[in-house]
């Protein structure tokens, strides 16, 4: 199983994007569907032509929500981006962009959407040239670019045939036999109790099993398992799982939670790590800044200290030492994380 994550600016269309390939909506929230906007993470699913039911997170383009993006992209397979045929590469296209490519997201599509609002064919080539430039020298740099309108439904199928190849040929995701699922919403079902969704990696999960939450290591049982509604006995690394869980309530856990199995992993809040400060920061990082760090869904205050410069300088890169405001759960330093200034737009970098 895969998982695709929406990515661009806000208006740019990718809730209507998505509900037009999957018939599901993931704008859940009544807020969200009365301001039109996506605020927090909505979740699909599609079943491409070669039978593979892929997920999709949908995540929100506006600049005051971007925490909730970087919740829901830090597992994703290949990138669904959007740029609006009618506006072109805007703001938070470019700030998108930056995260994907700090991530060293799998690649993936990009979706001119909007085509029904053009009219002119140069001043298509003109966006399309735009955005080509834009995505030049990042993860996305081979992606092709689909001109797609979710109102009449012009290219669907070629996007969809799109997402198909840039998935195409990626081996299975490994099973280490350590499952570890960042859990991204928290509710409950009348008569269930406590469900969690998340992305699943590195093992399996079974109904039965015993699970831990981390950092707080409370214990409970696998009740029930679901990818994209349909119960199971058994998920696999890769897929979108939610998750019931006997032995815990709700307000016992919360986003940025780590599912994991007993026994191997615990918290910490020291983290050396090998930073890269994005070219368009505003200004330089200094010793003992105070930022945010994402790791998974987690967000966590922090204190960033330099290892091996006394500043670093936009388009630099150097080891910090990162003092965690509290334990938080990690594996071995990956490009899964981004640590950004407190307070200030999120280009900083990432470890």
């Amino acid at each position: 199983m895969h998982v695709i994550g929406t990515a661009g600016h806000v208006d740019h269309g990718k809730s209507a994007l998505v509900r037009a390939l999957t018939g599901i909506n993931p704008d859940r929230l009544r807020e969200e569907q009365e301001r039109e906007m996506t605020i927090d993470l909505g979740f699909a699913w599609l079943t491409l032509p070669n039978g593979e039911s892929v997920g999709i997170v949908d995540v929100p383009g506006h600049r005051d929500f971007i925490e909730n993006m970087l919740a829901g992209v830090g597992g994703i397979d290949a990138a669904l981006f959007v740029v609006a045929a009618d506006e072109g590469v805007m703001p938070q296209t470019r700030e998108h962009l930056a995260i994907l490519d700090l991530l060293e997201t799998q690649g993936g599509v990009i979706a001119l959407t909007k085509r029904d609002l053009i009219h002119d064919p140069e001043w298509l080539e003109l966006v399309t040239a735009e955005v080509s430039e834009a995505v030049d020298g990042t993860v996305l740099a081979d992606a092709p670019i689909i001109p797609v309108s979710a109102h009449t439904g012009e290219g669907l199928e070629a996007l969809v045939t799109a997402l198909q190849s840039a998935l195409a040929g990626r081996p299975p995701h490994p099973d280490r036999g350590r499952p570890r699922l960042w859990v991204d919403r928290v509710f409950t079902i009348s008569g269930f109790g406590t469900v969690v969704t998340g992305t699943l990696t590195d093992g399996a999960l079974a109904v039965g099993q015993e699970v831990v939450f981390l950092p707080e290591g409370l214990r409970g049982r696998v009740r029930g398992l679901q990818t994209h509604k349909a119960k199971i006995e058994r998920a696999l690394p890769g897929s979108r799982v939610a998750v019931n869980v006997s032995g815990v309530s709700k307000d016992q856990v919360r986003r940025g939670d780590l599912l994991t199995i007993p026994g191997w992993l615990r918290g910490t809040v020291l983290a050396d790590v090998r930073f890269r400060h994005l070219p368009d920061a505003s200004r330089p990082l200094r010793h003992n800044t105070e930022v945010k760090l994402f790791v998974g869904a987690a967000e966590v205050v922090a204190r960033a200290r330099l290892l091996d410069a006394p500043e670093l300088a936009p388009g630099q890169e150097g080891w910090l030492q990162l003092r965690l405001e509290r334990e938080t759960p990690s594996c071995v330093a990956t490009a899964s994380s981004c640590a950004i200034p407190r307070r200030r737009r999120p280009s900083a970098g990432a470890w």
